[in-house]
């Protein structure tokens, strides 16, 4: 399959992760933000196609490779073929369980062909499991082990949550994430506060963590939140949205 495999010149542990790393937010776009589009490729009337994930941050669904062996490990076969036998939620769920099972098998496959030792594919795991896989990205499992996670430590004092309530509301309203205050006696509190309560924010769109300094903007229909380049939504746009719906929202409405 032509373009199935990309280029690839990966030696190191590192470079074997950023190749993980686009393949797997070509693949997250395509059971999120573009879904849609998706969902039309995989037509049960076809044959067995697969899902590819692309090093560059793309997708595309086609036949799988012709060579024998492939070039790569093959992704699942056949996707299209369950699309209108399962609620669709449960297919891109599977969808997503596979395309995980994929990406680790093509990781781990360079770390053989460049002969990676042991301390090169510990490093090359560790890397892959600091992210969400992309079935916890599509379910929304992510999100709710961040939600967990976040520690209620007797350091933390009822004004402090209340604090952070507040701003969480206010945050929604903004369409953007909770603001620090500029309270000089509270501010490196509250800086550790915002940095614990979202560092575990993921983008529904490409997985990556939240961060600052970057425009963020939340879906009122799933509650997930996307970098706004992620959605194409600029801070102006958002200040004109009274509802804003993720395109994965937008497109469930338009097609039901």
């Amino acid at each position: 399959m032509e373009g199935a495999a990309g280029t690839y010149n990966s030696r190191t542990a590192e470079e074997v992760f950023r190749d993980f790393r686009g393949r797997r937010a070509g693949m997250i776009k395509a059971l999120t933000t573009e879904v849609d589009k998706f969902y039309q490729l995989c037509d049960p009337e076809k044959e067995n196609l697969c899902l590819y994930g692309l090093p560059n941050e793309t997708w595309e669904v086609n036949l799988p490779a012709e060579e024998v062996p492939p070039e790569l490990p093959e992704p699942a076969l056949g996707i299209n073929f369950a699309r209108d036998g399962m609620d669709e939620k449960d297919w891109l769920s599977l969808v997503a369980v596979h395309s995980d099972a994929w990406l680790l098998a093509v990781a781990f496959y360079f770390g053989a062909r460049f002969g990676f030792d042991k301390e090169a594919r510990r490093r090359l795991f560790n890397m892959i499991n600091n992210l969400p896989t992309i079935y916890e990205v599509v379910t929304g499992t992510a999100k709710k082990q961040s939600k967990d996670k976040t520690p209620n430590s007797s350091g933390k004092s009822n004004k402090s949550s209340s604090k952070m309530q507040s701003r969480q509301a206010e945050s929604k309203a903004l369409k953007i994430p909770p603001p620090k205050e500029e309270d000089e006696e509270s501010g490196e509190e509250d800086e550790e506060e915002d940095e614990e309560e979202h560092g575990n924010t993921l983008c529904g769109a490409c997985g990556d963590n939240y961060a600052n300094d970057e425009f963020w903007i939340c879906c009122d229909v799933c509650e997930r939140w996307f970098h706004g380049k992620c959605v194409r939504i600029t801070p102006a746009r958002a200040e004109h949205i009274k509802q804003y719906k993720c395109p994965g929202c937008s497109n469930k409405r338009a097609r039901a």
